[in-house]
């Protein structure tokens, strides 16, 4: 079962309180063990205390004889120094042993069997045995004393290493996981930036997710996808909006472009009527073509301005750009004699084909139009020409001799809503159009331009056999 980022702080949490508990538990158990040692120590300490206060009442006894009033008090000590080596029986044959312990007992009983005879003198041999006796005991006791510290100190230091590794293997265990997820996160989390960069170039992309995951970055993931998939239908109900617009714009040239064959047609139909009875069957028949082609003249215009204003974003196909030139011309050919534009192009037939949507880059080149008769209101010239590039690509060449473009405004001429234009003259959205069709065409737009010098619009496309199959 996944768990969410909030899920994993929360376990992480959980799971670091425990470990504190189980390191303080352990902590705890180590310094009741040590306490305990330490008192061994003590009773180890006592032990010896009472064998060289015995060998204190040993040295008088050779020296003087027992005296009646020292007696007792040896005989007290002699009694303290075997309870206490009943009662530390196991910790000595822990630390030296059971045979040492039997041994060093049974070197006791007969340096107490030897103490307590109770003669006024102690011969030479008692008096050598007495002293060895004594002897060894003292070394054995300070032998305890050695080994017993020495096992503290180990604790100390198996206590104190344990407490390291343990605290230092909790962070490297908690470093490993931390890196861990934060590598599946800083790569998901930069998916989500490179998606988001290619927005402002009019690439809208989804985000592939893995479907196991559940956590906050796959609701943020969820959430830009649904906004990149909107984001690309606005842009589509856009450039229609945009073409609707343009057919308004245009409706004037349009309506000429349509009236010219009417009237030939109408003409045409009257002079036919009038003089039928007199014309020959070879007139006639030039008349009635005549009207056949100004017909088709005119339904030619009317299927070009349905075909364009026509939703169809979905549909890529091969095309060319003497294809798209020729729509866009076909729309607004007469508003350029309206506003007094002469247009010349460059245009070859033979350049190869592209992958694309014909109506999305008529509408390129209408709102490109547009602008330039907009900068150019006395009149003016408009050159279009196109070649093919070193590397495959098609470049398009649109320059105008009209006003220009400030150097301050050009690195924001393709900004949605920027526009250098007075209030209710424009929305700024022509160019920020041009610009995410281009890009959806996997191709690039750039501008040069300066006060007074027109404009110089760079379009550059891929072939078809660049591109990859229509979406």
């Amino acid at each position: 079962m996944p768990f969410t980022i909030r899920t994993k702080i929360i376990l992480g949490f959980m799971a670091s309180l425990i470990f504190v508990c189980v390191l303080s538990m352990a902590f705890g158990l180590n310094i009741v063990t040590l306490k305990n040692k330490m008192m061994v120590l003590d009773e180890f300490h006592g032990l010896l205390d009472n064998i060289l206060e015995i060998r204190r009442y040993e040295k008088n006894t050779i020296l003087y004889g027992y005296q009646e009033k020292t007696v007792e008090e040896l005989m007290d000590y002699l009694q303290r120094t075997k309870r206490d080596i009943s009662i530390l029986s196991q910790s000595i044959g822990t630390i030296e042993g059971v045979d040492q312990y039997n041994s060093f007992k049974k070197k006791f009983e007969t340096y107490r069997t030897l103490m307590g005879a109770g003669k006024k003198r102690l011969d030479s041999a008692e008096v050598a045995r007495i002293r060895t006796l004594g002897s060894d005991m003292v070394k054995f006791c300070e032998g305890l004393l050695v080994q017993k510290r020495e096992r503290i100190d180990r604790s100390l230091e198996n206590m104190v290493s344990f407490s390291i590794t343990a605290v230092l293997g909790f962070i490297l265990c908690v470093a490993i996981l931390f890196l861990f997820e934060a590598k599946s996160l800083i790569k998901r989390l930069k998916q989500v930036t490179l998606a988001t960069r290619s927005i402002p170039q009019g690439r809208f992309k989804t985000i592939m997710e893995d479907a196991s995951k559940h956590d906050e970055i796959s609701q943020l993931i969820a959430g830009f996808n649904q906004m990149v998939r909107e984001l690309d239908e606005k842009q589509e109900q856009l450039v229609q909006s945009r073409k609707l617009a343009s057919i308004g714009t245009f409706t004037s040239g349009i309506a000429h472009e349509i009236n010219n064959p009417l009237n030939n047609i109408s003409l045409t139909a009257d002079g036919l009527l009038d003089a039928f009875d007199d014309l020959s069957d070879t007139e006639a028949r030039e008349m009635i073509q005549d009207i056949l082609i100004q017909t088709s003249r005119a339904s030619n215009v009317v299927k070009n301005l349905l075909d364009f204003s026509r939703s169809d974003q979905t549909h890529m196909s091969r095309i060319t750009i003497p294809e798209v030139i020729s729509g866009t011309l076909g729309l607004i050919r007469n508003q350029l004699m309206v506003h007094k534009i002469r247009l010349t192009t460059d245009i070859p037939d033979n350049l190869p084909a592209i992958q694309g949507n014909l109506h999305n880059l008529e509408q390129v080149f209408i709102n490109l139009f547009s602008n330039a008769m907009a900068a150019m209101a006395d009149g003016g010239d408009i050159h279009v020409s196109a070649n093919v590039q070193d590397d495959g690509s098609i470049r398009i060449l649109f320059k105008d001799s009209g006003q220009g473009i400030s150097q301050e405004n050009l690195a924001q001429i393709f900004d949605p809503f920027f526009t250098t234009k007075a209030v209710g003259q424009g929305t700024g959205l022509g160019l920020s159009i041009v610009y995410g069709i281009i890009k959806k065409h996997s191709g690039s737009v750039a501008v040069e331009s300066g006060n007074g010098q027109g404009a110089c619009f760079i379009i550059t496309l891929p072939t078809a056999q660049d591109e990859p199959d229509a979406r």
